[in-house]
């Protein structure tokens, strides 16, 4: 879609370019939701592309995921043998079922800056620990979890005039065994859940739930619970009102799938360990 109201592009090629944030800029990295709808409010565009960041970026402390990389790169990516996690990349890839036109533009940045329920970056970075730093418009950085920076539908920690730089995720993490599942209403509909399951190497065990819940909500343990505990705590904490509810599924609906999983991804998990 044509932004008719977009007067200027600028296109830094280093931070110490970055023009002096005003009301009406976006920033913009693969577009795909900027592109898609009308736009009024804004005025100029900050096109991210000339920056060269590295999409991905194995360190000894984990991986680095620029926010510009795209979910074609992380599907793609060929990670260390001993991340025994790295399935997951695929897993949440698939989740969006767009076509390899939005895989190719579309940036994990992007996912998580959208804030939605159904974002399945969002349920890939928050499982496995992820940690966003943020540049500030003030020349500043700050670092938050992936946990905490999703605060809403279409809301998170980003400022005016905030970047969202990249996205850590530890090797801890990234060691874990993994259990992935996710349902929609429809073969080609957005999560109505989206359920991840981590257990580590000293049996340390959590359960990230995403897409049935406004935001990432985390469930830790220091041993694999049983089914009752499990069922609990995921209830306490989640009482039906604590549900997403829109179009892509009722809140009772997603209430009993998440349950649902949460108890196949234990037995999964459990019988690995074993």
């Amino acid at each position: 879609m044509d932004l008719n109201t977009i007067g200027a592009v600028a296109r830094p090629r280093a931070r110490g370019q970055f023009p002096p944030w005003q009301a009406g800029d976006a920033w913009l990295a693969g577009g795909t939701w900027l592109f898609s709808e009308p736009q009024p409010r804004l005025s100029r565009l900050i096109d991210l592309a000339e920056l060269g960041w590295e999409p991905l970026r194995v360190t000894p402390a984990g991986l680095e995921i620029a926010a510009t990389c795209t979910i074609a790169q992380l599907d793609a990516f060929t990670p260390p043998p001993e991340w025994t996690a790295a399935p997951l990349f695929n897993q949440c890839a698939r989740a969006f079922l767009a076509s390899f036109k939005i895989w190719n533009m579309a940036t994990v940045g992007g996912n998580l800056c959208m804030s939605l329920p159904a974002g399945p970056m969002i349920s890939l970075t928050a499982a496995l620990d992820g940690v966003c730093t943020i540049w500030t418009a003030g020349g500043g950085e700050r670092t938050i979890p992936v946990l905490d920076f999703v605060k809403a539908p279409l809301k998170n920690a980003l400022g005016s005039g905030d970047l969202l730089r990249r996205i850590d995720l530890p090797v801890g993490a990234l060691t874990r065994r993994t259990a992935f599942r996710q349902v929609s209403l429809s073969r080609l509909g957005r999560s109505g859940a989206l359920v991840i399951g981590t257990l580590a190497a000293d049996g340390a065990y959590a359960l990230t739930v995403t897409a049935a819940t406004p935001r990432p909500v985390r469930f830790s343990f220091a041993k694999p619970p049983s089914a009752d505990d499990l069922c609990a705590r995921v209830a306490s904490a989640l009482p039906l009102a604590g549900y997403y509810d829109d179009i892509h599924g009722a809140p009772a609906w997603r209430r009993h799938m998440t349950l649902h999983f949460a108890e196949e991804i234990r037995r999964e998990l459990v019988a690995a360990q074993a």
